[in-house]
């Protein structure tokens, strides 16, 4: 039973991965439970704009580059393939809608009360949702984020000219000539999409390398293989401008360092330079809330904000703007407002790139742990992986960076064609304070690419066999 001054015993603004789950794990504890979410579908920008539709795409348009480019045909099946674009999105949207309703059922399964509509707050206990007020003894903000707007370059998804990552899905024909503006995750995403399917693609960058955040040999790598791909690469520069005309874009780019204009054209730009935590209209002003300067909510390490009562989660908060912390969060926050011990370990969140070959990473880069102390690093390439080598994907390496004198794993990165799932064990090893001994005397079934992390861990000390 909710406490009798209030209508529920928590109230989560926001429904997408921190959200949902919190909800979900709220109510299981015992606790009467609402989720404010204004979309028409419950699990925010990943399961319905983000994560899980862009790896419908990039998962259908691999089987059609793999038809196209040979590489089926150097294993003995010959196709010639054929696209078909309304079908390849129809089963993204399928995908979509089983996900988004798979959470309306587990809602009604565990009595949470979705609340259509915007959350504002009244005060720290009250929401006002559409006109109805509801008061909580719990409010968790989990509101996640958008789209960082680019100045002097207008999205317009409808035109399907200028889009963010929400337009890119839904392009309903193949661009001739695609410019991504961004070379982070999901640029480098969405950008492999079209490219497969036959878009000339050129990605600009800020940058003088793609993928920040990662560890410096993937993002070198990163640029070699994006290349042998058919990507026109431009780093280390920025767009100053975009003018549309009909079905055409013309950016003004330049030298990041300065330097001249010139002028790129393109069928259809992508704007994808991050995301900005979603604050406004919330009310923040409302409960004595400010947000640092970087948008984000600053809470302590229960996910407590400095309002008694109110806590936060998810991309709202610091730290990577990725769905799998934000469900952690959401849980490990579900658990500490229940009354019980709920903890996020932040040093071992993996982020993943679902590209071909995939990139993943844990933990920290061989630069950042240089920072903190000698360090020895072991790498093995997947070229003399066996399985690598019989699926025909010879691309990447994995690499193990282990504390020099304790040997314990402190980062763990690869490039492989399945690495988001491979990262999942090292993150584990890394959990349990794993050394770099503990991985390399672990028995790897054979032959499987997670021999190559195994080699990687034998290599610290200087012991790989196939190499």
């Amino acid at each position: 039973m909710a406490d009798q001054t209030y209508d529920y015993d928590v109230l989560i603004i926001g429904s997408g991965p921190g959200g949902y789950v919190a909800a979900i794990r709220a109510a299981q504890l015992g606790l009467k439970t609402a989720c404010v979410e204004s979309r028409e579908t419950l699990g925010g920008t990943c399961l319905n704009v983000g994560c899980i539709p862009s790896k419908a795409m990039l998962h259908a348009s691999e089987f059609f580059d793999a038809a196209a480019n040979g590489t089926m045909a150097k294993m003995g099946v010959v196709v010639e393939p054929k696209l078909d674009l309304d079908t390849m999105h129809a089963q993204r949207i399928d995908a979509v809608k089983q996900l988004t309703g798979g959470i309306a059922f587990l809602f009604k399964k565990n009595k949470v009360d979705w609340k259509k509509g915007r959350g504002t707050f009244v005060d720290a206990h009250t929401v006002d949702v559409g006109g109805e007020k509801i008061t909580a003894k719990n409010v968790i903000i989990a509101t996640g984020s958008s789209v960082t707007p680019l100045p002097g370059v207008e999205v317009d998804n409808d035109k399907q000219v200028v889009v963010d990552s929400t337009g890119a899905l839904e392009l309903r024909k193949v661009p001739k000539k695609m410019v991504v503006i961004g070379g982070g995750v999901i640029g480098l995403e969405l950008g492999s999409v079209w490219r497969r399917l036959g878009a000339e693609v050129t990605v600009v960058e800020f940058l003088d390398q793609l993928l920040p955040g990662m560890d410096m040999d993937i993002r070198k790598e990163a640029a070699k293989i994006f290349k042998k791909q058919g990507m026109t690469l431009m780093l280390g520069t920025k767009v100053t401008g975009c003018t549309v005309k009909g079905d055409k874009a013309t950016l003004s780019i330049e030298p990041a360092a300065g330097g001249d204009a010139t002028a790129l054209e393109a069928d259809c730009v992508l704007v994808s330079i991050g995301r900005r935590p979603n604050t406004e209209g919330l009310g923040l002003d409302k409960i004595g809330l400010e947000t640092n300067k970087r948008g984000q909510i600053e809470t302590d390490h229960d996910f407590r904000t400095k309002v008694d009562g109110v806590w936060a989660i998810g991309d709202v908060i610091p730290g990577p703007m990725l769905a799998h912390k934000a469900e952690d969060e959401g849980i490990a926050c579900a658990e500490n407002v229940a009354g019980q011990t709920g903890i996020v370990n932040h040093a071992v969140i993996p982020g993943v790139v679902y590209t071909w070959p995939e990139f993943a990473g844990v933990g920290l880069t061989e630069d950042e742990a240089k920072e903190k102390g000698p360090v020895r690093v072991g790498k093995f390439p997947m070229l003399a992986n066996s399985r690598a080598k019989t699926n025909h994907e010879p691309d990447g390496f994995v690499k193990v960076i282990a504390d020099a004198e304790t040997d314990r794993v402190l980062g763990v990165w690869c490039i492989a064609s399945v690495a988001g799932t491979m990262i999942a064990q090292a993150a584990q090893a890394m959990e349990f304070g794993a050394t770099s001994e503990d991985i390399a005397y672990t028995c790897h079934a054979h032959p499987t690419h997670s021999e190559a992390i195994k080699e990687a861990a034998m290599a610290v000390t200087g012991k790989p066999i196939h190499i």
